[in-house]
């Protein structure tokens, strides 16, 4: 396996996690690799990640991490 991988014009953190690591439940270790880049939401052309592989144990989240930040926010309760 690659080590890095360089981006594509519209690429996202969720499709180069499957590209690189076959599912988008990796997400959260490829943007742990990749913390200086955290601010991209939509990739431009050449922007290369580090894609060091899985180590034995780990275990990959059920839902993507942005998604969970979400629900988190979501169900905060209101304050006045």
């Amino acid at each position: 396996m690659s080590t890095t991988y360089t981006t594509k014009q519209g690429d996202t953190w969720d499709q180069i996690s499957y590209i690189v690591y076959g599912s988008e439940t990796h997400i959260d270790w490829l943007v742990s690799n990749n913390l200086p880049l955290l601010d991209n939401f939509v990739f431009s052309a050449g922007v290369t990640l580090q894609t060091p592989a899985l180590p034995e144990d780990y275990t990959a989240i059920s839902v993507p991490t942005w998604r969970v930040l979400s629900l988190i926010h979501i169900s905060e309760p209101t304050r006045p």
